[in-house]
């Protein structure tokens, strides 16, 4: 029906404290798309969102969020080759705002961002 599917992903504050949060949205990623095929899972967008930065006003630092889009981006690559990996749209949320945006949009992996609250303030957001 010409929706475009965005699957979230992301870990609680404690796997990411303790270091294991590449492997948990790994295997988050690799689970939500395991029934579907190259040519679906190229058209989609996967949001990486860490549960602890939703609706917090916690972010992570540009370089988590790269290395996290990045994660999810080589799970696809191993699991449905790199041309899919290439074609996929993986996106940051996770108190995404305008004076947080630019930095995120400037690291290689990331090819968007998932706004939440932020959208809330109409002359903001626009900015």
């Amino acid at each position: 029906n010409g929706l475009t599917p965005i699957i979230c992903c992301g870990e609680s504050i404690e796997t990411y404290e303790a270091g294991k949060a590449v492997e948990f949205v790994g295997a988050q990623v690799s689970a939500a798309l395991k029934d579907l095929t190259a040519e679906q899972v190229a058209s989609l967008v996967i949001a990486y969102e860490p549960i602890w930065a939703i609706g917090t006003g916690k972010s992570a630092t540009k370089d988590d969020a790269q290395n996290m889009c990045k994660a999810v981006r080589d799970v696809v690559a191993a699991d449905f080759g790199q041309e899919v990996a290439d074609k996929v749209r993986v996106q940051y949320g996770g108190s995404v705002n305008p004076s947080n945006v630019a930095e995120y949009m400037a690291c290689p992996d990331v090819d968007g961002a998932l706004v939440g609250g932020a959208t809330l303030e109409a002359e903001s957001f626009l900015a």
